[in-house]
């Protein structure tokens, strides 16, 4: 069995069940369209895994200011670890039923704070079943708020200087302005390259190959993942896209955590429409 040191930023679930007993599952769902994930999760679920609500744990309040999923307080995020049972020194595994595009939102705020994190690859159609509908009883965890490492964050004057490649994790018919069923301006910020988190996932929801992903960034001009601001809708998805970076070896990017939902508002700001 291989050390738990290091945790790449995906694990399969052939992965999850060596380490059966030395991880902490979490599960994410969450739903824009107004389902929760709560319900889903009453349904079923992994068995022996806890959920996080990403409003409740993962967002801070919404604002036309800052957007519509901002980081929550240090403090908040702790209790809801600790809600889940987590602990400093713990090993999370984080799974959806999106093929992770979700679970990355938790995983990229466990990992950027020096925790121990991985998306499950294919989410919950990787487990072979049968899934539980009882919680879990946990004990309550022991985990420390941290500060959100400036250096993993970028700002609005930050993404809007022209002086980082912008990175786009939306669809493209949100990113080129076709649709946009909840932000107010459809479209997308100048210059910004549209890699669609999405678009690295195969059929089943698990990544692709690794000369693949690299492809997905190169036919958008991104060599490398040093130096990006990766955006979304609202600082969920762009997560995905960070953490394929950091898989696939092309470094560690910015998250501009107000995405779009921010940029939006601001209604002196221009907004672009369609492909580059």
């Amino acid at each position: 069995m291989e050390s738990l040191a290091e945790i790449p930023p995906f694990v399969s679930w052939a992965w999850c069940a060596e380490n059966q007993g030395r991880i902490v599952l979490a599960d994410c769902r969450w739903y824009l369209d107004g389902s929760t994930g709560r319900d889903a999760y009453g349904r079923g679920h992994l068995p022996g895994a806890a959920f996080v609500d990403l409003d409740r744990w993962l967002s801070g309040p919404a604002s036309q200011g800052a957007g519509r999923n901002p980081l929550p307080e240090p403090e908040v995020f702790a209790r809801g670890m600790r809600e889940a049972g987590i602990d400093d020194d713990d090993v999370v595994v984080a799974y959806d039923d999106a093929g992770g595009v979700i679970a990355a939102r938790m995983v990229w705020m466990l990992r950027t704070t020096g925790h121990r994190a991985a998306v499950l690859d294919g989410g919950m159609a990787a487990y072979p079943g049968p899934l539980d509908t009882e919680a879990p009883q946990r004990r309550r965890g022991g985990f420390t708020a941290t500060a959100w490492p400036r250096s993993s964050l970028a700002s609005l004057a930050q993404t809007v200087s022209g002086d980082h490649p912008v990175v786009d994790a939306r669809n493209r018919d949100r990113y080129d302005g076709r649709q946009d069923p909840v932000d107010p301006r459809p479209g997308h910020i100048p210059g910004a390259a549209n890699v669609p988190c999405r678009g690295h996932l195969d059929a089943s929801g698990t990544l692709l190959p690794e000369p693949d992903l690299r492809a997905n960034f190169a036919r958008a001009g991104i060599s490398t993942g040093k130096g990006t601001v990766n955006n979304c809708g609202s600082g969920v998805t762009a997560c995905h896209n960070l953490l394929v970076l950091e898989h696939i070896g092309m470094g560690r990017g910015r998250l501009f955590v107000g995405g779009w939902s921010q940029y939006g508002h601001v209604l002196d700001l221009p907004v672009a429409t369609g492909q580059p």
